[in-house]
């Protein structure tokens, strides 16, 4: 089963949908991330979590 690292992203309500899509594009771009849920609150900011998964390096034994 794969592992995932996690980030939380505070959207704030001032912040135009062009804008967060913006920045979580350059998140996706440049850190590899991924969307995993995006949460819409009552006072119109975005909470989002991103993830990535862990690749380990398995150690080669000769």
């Amino acid at each position: 089963m794969p592992e995932y690292e996690f980030v939380d992203v505070y959207v704030p309500r001032g912040v135009s949908r062009k804008e967060a899509t913006r920045l979580l594009t350059d998140h996706a771009e440049y850190g590899h991330w991924e969307l995993d849920r995006l949460s819409l609150m009552r006072d119109g900011s975005r909470r989002v979590r991103l993830r990535r998964r862990i690749i380990r390096q398995v150690r080669a034994t000769w």
